[in-house]
């Protein structure tokens, strides 16, 4: 196995940043003195790689604000974002969240998003026993620490990201089961576990690998791989991508005029219109991916968050923005059922309760590894249609095989 950069740089970053929370021990507010407006610091990344959806994390942390501060407040106080730009860098979201916490005193946290900036910034907010909920970062590394004060507040985490469409394959007569599978996925802590898992869990189901590759995060040219994959010829393709290179390799396979049968993405397909303009509206025609949330679901405050959305955007509500919009569901959740600031007693309550979400319920393990399941989505006639599990399905009908590229 070749060393993974990106693994190296966070050990190191760890070391760093539990040296400088060391030094910051005591930061952090317990409520202050009761009076004036609750303030949540949080640093997102709004410029740099994972810009795109660090600013839908920020509409769903914004959206929530306004609706809690509609209804009273929390705690019958106003509530205040602090929001900085950590421009997708390791080494700022350190400072940052260092800042928030013995600088500014802010009373309470939200998490940035991508699980290679969570991974540091959730290490300092833990040295300070700061309750640390993130709306992204589901590596499987963020939860095999040890740490009491971090709760991830989606579904599952990244190797049970594709399970979904592994049960799916799984039920397709033998003739319909696709036989080979080329895999490529970023560099990231993230995308490869849930690439990973997909590859090994499909093999063990019968599925060949014909091709795979990792590629650095700042890959921008996929016309080699999208070459090596065409050249392989497979079935399948499973791509771990964020955002930019989904686009990147989908536009590729297109110009190489190549069109599996199946083509699972991670992350990319959930960023709505911006993802049918990246790749042509037609193009995204049975493209499969798995997601926390569905537009479509009933649950408690979801038409509401999405017709917000759509009044203030312009646009479809995204899965991110979702993610945002249920991470400040879950602090809410705790500091209205412990009544008071108590980082302790707030994480303490998440380890022993489930929450109401927009996503559905979520629940956790000692970890603050969630305990649920992502739902399988595909693009379906121009918009999003959950095809799994059964009971959030919107629709009974699959695309397959996969129409080719226009």
């Amino acid at each position: 196995m070749r060393a993974n950069p990106v693994r190296s740089r966070l050990a190191i970053l760890v070391v760093a940043c539990l040296t400088a929370a060391v030094a910051a021990c005591g930061g952090g507010a317990e409520g202050g003195d009761g009076s004036g407006p609750i303030v949540i610091g949080t640093s997102l990344p709004l410029t740099g790689q994972f810009s795109q959806p660090g600013e839908e994390a920020k509409r769903g942390y914004e959206i929530w604000r306004d609706m809690v501060n509609g209804q009273g407040g929390l705690l019958g106080r106003q509530v205040e974002l602090r929001i900085t730009d950590d421009a997708s860098n390791q080494d700022t979201i350190v400072a940052d969240y260092t800042k928030l916490i013995t600088q500014e005193k802010v009373d309470l946290l939200l998490g940035s998003f991508s699980s290679l900036l969570n991974f540091a910034a959730s290490a300092v907010a833990e040295k300070n026993r700061m309750l640390f909920v993130e709306p992204a970062g589901g590596a499987p590394n963020m939860f095999s620490r040890g740490f009491k004060m971090l709760f991830f507040a989606q579904p599952a985490t990244a190797p049970h990201h594709a399970d979904g469409i592994v049960e799916w394959i799984k039920s397709l007569p033998a003739a319909d089961k696709p036989a080979t599978a080329a895999y490529l996925t970023q560099d990231d802590p993230f995308t490869r576990p849930a690439i990973e898992s997909l590859q090994q869990q499909l093999e063990q189901a019968g599925v060949r690998t014909v091709y795979t590759t990792i590629y650095p995060a700042n890959t921008a040219n996929f016309q080699p791989v999208a070459s090596a994959v065409a050249a392989a010829k497979p079935d399948l393709v499973g791509h771990g991508a964020q955002f930019e290179d989904g686009i990147g390799a989908a536009r590729a396979l297109q110009q190489v005029g190549f069109s599996p049968k199946v083509f699972f993405q991670t992350n990319a397909p959930g960023f709505g219109k911006q993802y049918t303009d990246g790749i042509g509206a037609s193009n995204t025609e049975g493209v499969f991916y798995s997601t926390s949330w569905s537009e479509n679901a009933s649950t408690p405050l979801n038409a509401e968050f999405s017709a917000e959305y759509r009044k203030r955007h312009g646009s479809e509500p995204t899965e991110d923005a979702a993610d945002g919009f249920a991470a400040a569901q879950v602090l809410q959740a705790a500091v209205s059922a412990v009544g008071k600031i108590d980082q302790v007693a707030l994480a303490d309550w998440l380890r022993g309760n489930q929450v109401q979400t927009i996503l559905g319920t979520l629940r956790w393990a000692e970890t603050g590894e969630p305990q649920s399941a992502f739902m399988l989505g595909q693009w379906q006639n121009g918009k999003v249609e959950i095809v799994a599990p059964k009971e959030a399905a919107t629709t009974d009908k699959i695309v397959f095989p996969k129409p080719a590229w226009r």
